[in-house]
């Protein structure tokens, strides 16, 4: 897994190489530096413009574009530098190197060019603020913002494009559109939320030779999870298995106008690899189950014709439910007073491994005792409007720090919590979280969520772990969207479409 620092955790990576390990900090900029370097090369190849327009800010991320210049100078680039600073307010490693492009005979502008007067560039090196900007980007600073994103060429920031939050993602004011975001030593968490992601383009780690005693003296607790993460979670079966080895789940879910819900829900769940998937549901519906699902065991619990679960048949779920290896609560289930009682005995009596999803959750918000109080290991899958229920918040308070609210989430809750969204992330009750690198737009839609909810009963059922369940069901239903968008596009993706690319989806995470 790749870590993730907020730019506070990368300051303090910084003063440990600098004064623990007496890594000089102008040996951590030449690297930061000649890495952009690099990068800009890469960049401007296709255009043939050798012209490289450099915006630099007072700080360290100015004096990485210092050095930045004086590579692509030395390579035979044209380089004009503006400088969005009095010279006598730039201190330290970044005046050092400045003072060498002094030496060199670099011209150097103070301030920002005349839009009229410019000379498009190949390339354009956005190093104003980096990690250091806490707030929205006013005055000299908006102008340029407004400039590099009005010349028409590419961009490539250093560290982060000025202008986004450095830990929320959150784009308050003016903010710098790149190509290319060349972040140091680490990813940045700011780079993958949205909206930065749109402002960030590609993003390149730069290797800048941060010593790995750095990172374990200051751990991080965030990371991304990628392809490999999910493959080596994934369960593997005996030659000689047979299905009741290999994973047993039960799904609660469905009632009268919600039976696709429930049928994502255990379709997917065989289709992640469980030996055998139960369905309760309304027995008013069986005719409807029975005509969706074959291969699902149906279990059609006493309904009196309404359409929805009630405590009626509490004890027979109960022992059924008790020979399973999981269990799933949730999707498509309702909220009448009798299914909400239904979830809050369920909640008191199971122990096995369970997943609470769509109405499970809203259920749950109602009465969050009865969540606190349940002894089973669970996963929460919320969406963001399901989340604020549960924390008693605004979906949009849940927008502007989506790690922050699903930490809350899973200590509150003592559950892996499993925020979806644009990226999914998935939050560990001790404070660790894992952002998901796979899954695109498209997956924005009806049903979606139910397939997600299936895969990882069906993960817990074969024996995984709640947050390995949780963050390798997460990649692979990502994957197996991006898999469907490939076919169906984006607008045109159903939540079927997602479900019949788990099996591809797994064969390429198996095969790696």
């Amino acid at each position: 897994m790749q870590p993730i620092a907020t730019p506070q955790q990368m300051a303090g990576l910084d003063r440990f190489a600098m004064e623990t390990l007496s890594i000089p900090g102008l040996l951590l900029m030449e690297n930061a530096g000649r890495g952009i370097a690099d990068v800009a090369v890469r960049m401007i190849a296709p255009s043939g413009n050798r012209l490289v327009h450099i915006f630099c800010g007072p700080g360290n991320n100015g004096g990485d574009g210092y050095v930045a210049a004086r590579h692509l100078r030395n390579a035979g680039y044209e380089v004009e530098l503006y400088i969005l600073a009095d010279e006598d307010k730039i201190k330290g490693d970044g005046l050092v190197n400045l003072q060498i492009l002094q030496k060199l005979q670099q011209t150097l502008h103070f301030g920002l060019p005349q839009p009229a007067a410019t000379k498009r560039p190949g390339l354009i090196i956005d190093a104003l603020l980096g990690t250091g900007a806490k707030t929205p980007v006013t005055g000299a600073f908006a102008q340029a913002v407004e400039l590099i994103n009005q010349l028409d060429a590419p961009v490539l920031a250093a560290d982060l494009p000025t202008g986004v939050n450095g830990e929320t993602g959150m784009v308050e004011g003016p903010a710098v559109k790149a190509d290319v975001t060349c972040t140091m030593a680490l990813l940045k968490s700011g780079l993958l939320w949205s909206p930065a992601r749109e402002y960030c383009g590609e993003i390149k780690v730069v290797d800048i030779s941060l010593p790995p005693q750095a990172l374990q003296a200051l751990p991080v607790n965030q990371w991304l999870v990628e392809a490999a993460d999910a493959a080596a979670r994934l369960p593997l079966r005996r030659e000689d298995a047979h299905k009741n080895q290999v994973g047993s789940a039960a799904v609660v879910a469905g009632s009268l106008g919600f039976c696709g819900a429930a049928a994502l829900s255990a379709a997917a769940c065989l289709r992640g690899g469980a030996g055998l998937c139960y369905l309760a549901f309304p027995a008013s519906l069986n005719a409807v189950m029975a005509a969706k699902l074959t291969e699902v065991v149906l279990w059609p619990m006493p309904d009196r014709d309404q359409g929805f679960l009630s405590e009626e048949g509490l004890s027979t779920l109960l022992t059924k439910i008790s020979n399973q290896n999981a269990c799933a609560i949730g999707p498509g289930l309702g909220q009448e007073a009798s299914t909400c009682q239904l979830v809050y005995s369920l909640l008191e009596e199971l122990t096995l491994p369970l997943v609470l999803d769509a109405d499970g959750l809203n259920i749950c918000s109602r009465n969050t005792s009865a969540l606190k109080k349940c002894r089973a290991d669970r996963i929460l899958t919320p969406h963001p409007g399901e989340l604020a229920r549960l924390l008693n918040t605004s979906t949009g308070e849940i927008a502007l720090n989506r790690a922050s609210a699903a930490r809350l989430a899973a200590k509150t809750f003592n559950a892996v919590v499993v925020l979806k969204g644009g990226p999914t992330c998935i939050a560990a009750p001790d404070g660790r979280l894992y952002i998901n690198s796979t899954g695109n737009p498209g997956m924005a839609t009806a049903g979606s969520g139910d397939v997600l909810t299936g895969l990882i009963v069906s993960l817990l059922a074969q024996g995984l772990n709640s947050l390995d369940a949780a963050l390798t069901g997460v990649y692979v239903h990502g994957m197996a969207g991006d898999l469907a968008r490939q076919q169906f596009g984006e607008a045109g993706m159903m939540a079927g479409d997602i479900l019949n690319k788990l099996t591809d989806a797994l064969m390429t995470l198996k095969g790696n």
